[in-house]
């Protein structure tokens, strides 16, 4: 290939030829595929994985139900944050998207005018997914293979480097680990707060479960079965 000669030793470029290369040789509907899903795809399966997460827990009705929805919601603010971050990093650093730079790239993207490092999408979904890992395993094992994947596409698509997808992954990892401390510090007494509100409380926990109604009506009707049968 003739970008990988105008690459040199650089290993970075390399790799985004390597990688954007797929792209090339794939069907032209399989690239508006990957398009779809890197652009919008992974970060709504993302989002699909957090609020199912909260179904269960909210279902599960669990003793920790408030300190696990607080971590949930902790994974979009983790999101939001590390993006803010990134916009003075971005700024600082002034990459070019990649396609500016190296010819012969197959970017199924356009209109991409903004700066390449750090790559907001793989800083949100790692930060979504490392949340979500702190707030359940199993959600969050999925979580990090979806951001991993969705990295790989961002390459894939032509519009970043991988190192503008390894800075936004560990952007993302660094907000969503370093100020979960603090986050749910704050976060869970609001979120056990809700859950006591009598209009609320359904967003934590599901009502029977907060009110112990699951065990307690069934062992009421089965008293008064028992009152009917010795009446009978």
């Amino acid at each position: 290939m003739a970008g990988l000669a105008d690459s040199g030793s650089n290993p970075d470029v390399d790799l985004l030829y390597d990688i954007n290369g797929l792209a090339k040789d794939a069907p032209a509907w399989f690239d508006r595929v990957m398009e779809y899903v890197g652009e919008y795809g992974l970060l709504l399966a993302i989002v699909l994985l957090v609020v199912g997460c909260w179904w269960s827990v909210r279902r599960r009705g669990d003793e920790d139900a408030a300190s696990t929805v607080a971590a949930l919601v902790w994974a979009p603010l983790a999101a939001g944050i590390a993006v803010l971050v990134n916009v003075p990093i971005r700024g600082f650093v002034e990459r070019p998207r990649p396609f500016l730079d190296h010819q012969g790239l197959e970017v199924l993207v356009q209109g991409k005018t903004d700066y390449s490092f750090v790559s907001d999408h793989a800083t949100i979904v790692m930060a979504l997914a490392v949340g979500l890992f702190v707030a359940n395993r199993k959600f969050g094992l999925v979580g990090l293979v979806l951001a991993l994947f969705g990295g790989f596409i961002r390459v894939y698509m032509g519009v970043h480097y991988p190192t503008d997808v390894v800075g936004g992954f560990a952007l993302g990892t660094a907000v969503a680990l370093l100020l979960s401390p603090l986050a749910m510090a704050l976060l869970t007494p609001v979120v056990k707060a809700v859950e006591r509100s009598p209009r609320a409380g359904w967003l934590v926990r599901r009502r029977g479960r907060a009110e112990g109604e699951d065990t307690v009506i069934p062992e009421a009707r089965s008293e008064r079965a028992s009152e009917r049968d010795l009446a009978a």
